[in-house]
């Protein structure tokens, strides 16, 4: 049986237990879905971060009995380029920094820390609030909280997801004693090591790489030093965060170029665009032991293109192959199927791949949805006379690209 916040609260006696509303929680998530982030995974950290920091927010500013009033740490409209790549917000009180650090694990056992609110001078903060967020239930808690110092001699530190730990039982509940602190004594920030400066020759080259849009944060694609110091200065994070929104803007518009099928039947294929021959025989382990033997069989197609499309902002570093195949019709027609397959490792297309047919005008003509075990999809086979423009998309999420195809008469 679930527990609500007021029957934890009996039990938690120590913990401090909040409440939001389900308006509140559909606001946060409106506000964060119509904010440009690079992945999933980012938007989901921005909103539960976002849910928690306004949830705290209001009880700070309510019920707590406090002298100063908190200020979000460094700005809010600067929050997007943390939340792109590290979960985790700041708050400062006075002088005292609170870093929250959200979790929806309904099985909370740990305060995890990104190494970066630990290791980075002008990040780094007094306090570590471990904070349990229940989604369906419109409440939170705080599990408890850690010092800097105790972070940093107590926790057990992750070489690989390069975070600090603290089990639940190794926190302070009473949130009381924090406030009293922050009351009876002068805090200040934890004096940090800083990291090694980058020259803007080091920090551009970085930009240029990290950039790329991935399913995941690119904070460990580099050593910490090299990483620490570079998302430390304001101007490059959010030169990052700007450099990944255009990353994704480029990915998901359409491109002008049209590819002119005609020339197939020459065996002359634009770049990134092969014969589905030259394909197999140039790469043997791109495609599913399923689809090559289906090769075999007759397929009465005179010309098949193939290209591989990156679906790195959803699956990683999967891709999906989009298979053109062409045959010669009556009077200057040319008969066209599309289909779409998965590649490499994997037996079945990501669940709720779009496949679409547009028109030059970009109307859906036809369009198909994978299910969770489909092995390919395909649109209906269609006819083109030569001239003819259209467009075949494919979709995953807020993932998008669009193949523009015109068929050009061939030369004699």
């Amino acid at each position: 049986m679930e527990l609500n916040s007021e029957s934890l609260a009996l039990i938690c006696t120590d913990q401090l237990f909040l409440e939001f509303s389900i308006t509140e929680r559909e606001e946060v998530w409106q506000k964060t879905a119509s904010t440009s982030y690079a992945n999933n995974s980012a938007r989901w950290i921005a909103y539960l971060n976002c849910l928690c920091l306004n949830t705290f927010l209001t009880y700070l500013e309510s019920e707590a009995d406090l002298h100063s009033k908190p200020q979000v740490w460094p700005r809010r409209s600067e929050l997007p380029s943390f939340w792109q790549v590290v979960n985790g917000t700041a708050i400062e009180l006075n002088k005292t920094r609170l870093v929250l650090i959200p979790s929806e694990d309904s099985e909370f056992a740990q305060l995890s820390v990104p190494r970066e609110w630990v290791d980075l001078p002008d990040w780094a903060g007094n306090y570590y609030l471990a904070v349990e967020l229940n989604l369906s239930a419109c409440s939170m808690r705080i599990c408890g909280y850690a010092t800097h110092q105790q972070l940093r001699e107590q926790g057990k530190y992750d070489c690989i997801d390069q975070t600090y730990s603290l089990e639940t039982e190794d926190l302070i509940e009473d949130l009381s004693v924090m406030w009293a602190v922050q009351e009876l004594y002068q805090t200040t920030i934890p004096e940090v090591k800083s990291l090694p400066t980058l020259s803007v020759y080091q920090a551009q080259v970085l930009l240029e790489d990290l950039s790329r849009v991935t399913a995941y944060s690119p904070r460990l694609d580099v050593p910490f030093s090299q990483w620490g110091a570079l998302i430390a200065q304001p101007q490059w994070r959010q030169e990052l965060y700007y450099r990944q929104q255009q990353q994704l803007k480029m990915a998901t518009t359409p491109s002008k170029t049209s590819i002119n099928l005609g020339q197939w039947f020459q065996e002359v294929f634009e770049a990134g665009w092969l014969s589905l021959d030259a394909f197999l025989n140039a790469d043997s382990g791109n495609l599913v032991p399923a689809f090559r033997q289906g090769k075999l069989t007759t397929r009465k197609i005179a010309v098949e293109g193939i290209k591989l499309i990156d679906l790195g902002m959803q699956l990683g570093n999967q891709a999906v192959a989009l298979l053109v195949g062409l045959t010669p019709d009556a009077e200057q027609r040319v008969g066209i199927r599309v289909q779409l397959h998965p590649t490499g490792e994997q037996t079945y297309l990501p669940s709720n791949i779009k496949l679409a047919l547009l028109s030059k005008g970009g109307k859906v003509l036809q369009e198909f949805q994978s299910r969770s075990q489909d092995n390919f999809i395909q649109l209906k086979r269609f006819t083109c006379t030569r001239g003819k423009r259209f467009s075949i998309r494919i979709t995953l999420e807020n993932f998008s690209i669009t193949e523009n195809f015109v068929i050009e008469a061939q030369d004699d």
